[in-house]
């Protein structure tokens, strides 16, 4: 019997050179997570929104704690009077006129209740730019490791391109020589212009996700570090889910704005309340008149005053009543607006760890599977070699192959994704999270 001709193809080599050669090429200008995320934070036209949007806030609060301070304000009038007098005549006065007058608040319930609402309104605000934060940094990450899996995915369709390529080129030599049939050539050529498909769809995926993570950092050229060799992924602690959501339940920003909102509807009733109530100033007010004229001695006249206003509200047509039934119906949808919140913080925090506990399960089987499917491959390659296999099974054992590296590729990233994903969950996520990412990556 005619031994078939088999190549020897080492379609792991061959992705280890491409991607090694590719993370050479650009070493001098790659990235790394922290690198691109000060970047983003400096450019991100969403996260500089909500950043600008909590500096507003703190003046807010600074307005509203000037209703507890004193007041001053200067005033000057000119007076000018013309007066006709008896038998035809006339006379011209003239009197310039200046004060001060200053009120310094005593008792004002409504004005009380409005400073301590600005100040958990600032509490609010800072959780929103929190919040944004968290989300530029998944934003950003997800951006990241997209374009990392764009990269791993066109170099395997380049391997794959060229593995099925020599197989298409022993096919035709096979047939040539009698040893093959025609059907093993089409097949070859059917996966070769299959993988030249994927290849092209490859190369645009990775285009479009240069231009988003462009997009997002201001920079054309960004170019992300590829993971370190061999991948160890850290393992998520706490290990019980119950330990996240507890943290959860007191940290995440979504949970802090609905609890700032349910105490700003408390104080709202106060303010309702002072309806009811007095109101009592310290007033004080120094003043001159100076006068000339032909009707009056000229001179100036010096005026002082001091003293305490009271204003109390007898009756209000009921408005005041109404109001307070209004704002404590606000406060009970405010509280079930927290509780919402707290819930729905909790069912996310659980999703996303067991998310993330899938996602290691997942990487665990696949680098089981590619070692099996190289074996396989490995293994077809001989049994084609001795005549046992046709070409088919060589191209399927190696799409099989191709298939499981890519998956495999992509579920380390979206564990890393995953598990920051989760500390945003349970309001967690900071800055820091990324340095333990940015060690997995290439020095």
């Amino acid at each position: 019997m005619t031994r078939k001709r088999i190549l020897a193809p080492t379609a792991c080599l061959r992705l280890a050179a491409l991607l090694f050669a590719s993370a050479l090429g650009g070493a001098s200008q790659a990235q790394t997570l922290v690198d691109l995320y000060e970047a983003a934070r400096a450019y991100d036209a969403t996260y500089l929104a909500a950043r600008a949007q909590a500096d507003a806030a703190e003046y807010r609060a600074a307005q509203a704690n000037s209703l507890g301070l004193p007041t001053l304000s200067a005033n000057v009038k000119g007076v000018a009077t013309q007066i006709d007098l008896p038998r035809g005549a006339s006379g011209d006065n003239n009197a310039l006129q200046t004060g001060l007058n200053g009120r310094m608040p005593l008792f004002n319930r409504a004005n009380q209740a409005t400073m301590e609402q600005a100040q958990r309104s600032l509490i609010a605000a800072k959780a929103e730019l929190e919040s944004a934060e968290q989300d530029l940094i998944i934003r950003l990450t997800q951006a990241y490791f997209d374009v990392l899996s764009a990269k791993d995915d066109v170099a395997l369709a380049k391997t794959n391109k060229t593995y099925i390529l020599e197989q298409l080129a022993s096919a035709k030599r096979n047939f040539e020589v009698g040893t093959a049939t025609i059907t093993d050539t089409r097949e070859a050529q059917s996966r070769a212009d299959l993988a030249t498909a994927q290849e092209i769809a490859a190369e645009n995926a990775l285009l479009n996700r240069r231009i988003a993570l462009a997009y997002l950092v201001g920079r054309r050229n960004a170019d992300p570090l590829p993971l370190a060799t061999p991948v160890v992924l850290p393992t998520i602690m706490p290990r019980n889910v119950e330990e996240w959501v507890t943290v959860a339940d007191t940290v995440h920003p979504q949970v802090t704005r609905a609890r700032v909102a349910l105490d700003v509807a408390k104080l709202e009733i106060d303010k309702a309340k002072a309806g009811e109530l007095p109101t009592i100033d310290a007033v004080a007010s120094v003043g001159a008149n100076y006068a000339t004229g032909d009707s009056i001695i000229p001179g100036t006249t010096r005026s002082a005053s001091i003293g305490v206003e009271l204003n109390w509200p007898l009756y209000t047509g009921g408005s005041v009543q109404n109001r307070i039934k209004e704002t404590v119906s606000l406060e009970q949808r405010s509280r079930e607006e927290y509780e919402n919140a707290r819930r729905t913080v909790a069912q996310n925090t659980r999703v996303a760890y067991f998310g993330v506990q899938s996602g290691e399960a997942l990487v665990k089987a696949l680098e089981a599977a590619e070692s099996s499917s190289r074996l396989s491959l490995e293994a077809t390659q001989l049994g084609y070699k001795v005549g046992v296999r046709v070409n088919i099974d060589v191209l399927n054992a190696q799409t099989q192959l191709f298939q499981t590296q890519r998956d495999l590729f992509k579920s380390r990233y979206d564990v890393l994704v995953n598990s920051l994903r989760l500390r945003q969950a349970s309001g967690q996520l900071t800055p820091n999270d990324l340095l333990a990412v940015n060690s997995l990556l290439a020095k």
